[in-house]
This record gives structure tokens, C-alpha cells and sequence, in this order.
């Protein structure tokens, strides 16, 4: 087993990627715990998706409106959602937000750019 030795930075270092017009994003990633900042503008939809991961996103600036389990969940500045691992989930960006999400294990699909979903750049009809 590989020994991976401790990484330090700052977020501005963290290269930032643009999704598509309306999402972007800044990722960090360990071996079995990976974080990202995500930047979605107003109006921004994250498609219906699933994944192995868990996935905790706090809510620095803005809101998210999540559908999953057959709830919408408004989910705004300073507050937490927990997604449990393989449930269904949608986001619609009701205003500019900048949303934390912290996944493990680590999304693969992110760091080798096949999330494909993501770059459509999708924005929620007026």
C-alpha cells in the first residue's frame, strides 16, 4: 500500500473548472474523502443523478432546491443536507450559490471529467 503524505493549500489554488455556463467548480481530493466547492448561478439545474458516495452539502452563499424521495428540500445559507448513498437527487439554484459538497468515498466520475450530467449546463425554465 501507497503511503500519501498530507496536502495543504488554499481554495484560490485549487484550479477552478467551468462545468458549463451556469456551474462551476474547485475540487480537493484524498484516497477515500474528497471536498468541492460548487458555484452555480442563478436559475442553474443539477440533473437527476445518483452515486455510490455520500454526500454532505452545506450551503455558504445562496439556495439549493433538492428533489429527492419525493420532497423538496430548500436548502439555504449556513445549513446542511446529508444524501444518503445511491438516492435519486436534483438541484435547482435559486439564487447565485457557492454550496460546499464533501463526498466519500470519492466521486472517480468527477476527477477523470466523466460526469457528463454536469456539463450539460441545464437552467431551470422562468
Amino acid at each position: 500500500m501507497a503511503f500519501v503524505t498530507f496536502q495543504y493549500c488554499s481554495w484560490d489554488e485549487v484550479p477552478l473548472e467551468a462545468m458549463s455556463d451556469v456551474i462551476s467548480r474547485r475540487v480537493f481530493s484524498g484516497e477515500k474523502a474528497m471536498v468541492a466547492q460548487v458555484y452555480l448561478k442563478k436559475d442553474a439545474v443539477v440533473p437527476l443523478h445518483h452515486h455510490e458516495s455520500e454526500q454532505i452539502t452545506y450551503i455558504m452563499e445562496g439556495a439549493l432546491k433538492f428533489e429527492l424521495e419525493g420532497r423538496e428540500v430548500v436548502v439555504r445559507k449556513g445549513e446542511l443536507l446529508l444524501i444518503p448513498s445511491n438516492v435519486p437527487h436534483r438541484a435547482v439554484a435559486l439564487e447565485d450559490t457557492l454550496d460546499v459538497d464533501i463526498f466519500s468515498p470519492i466521486r472517480r466520475d468527477w476527477l477523470e471529467k466523466d460526469d457528463v450530467y454536469l456539463r450539460k449546463g441545464e437552467v431551470e425554465p422562468a
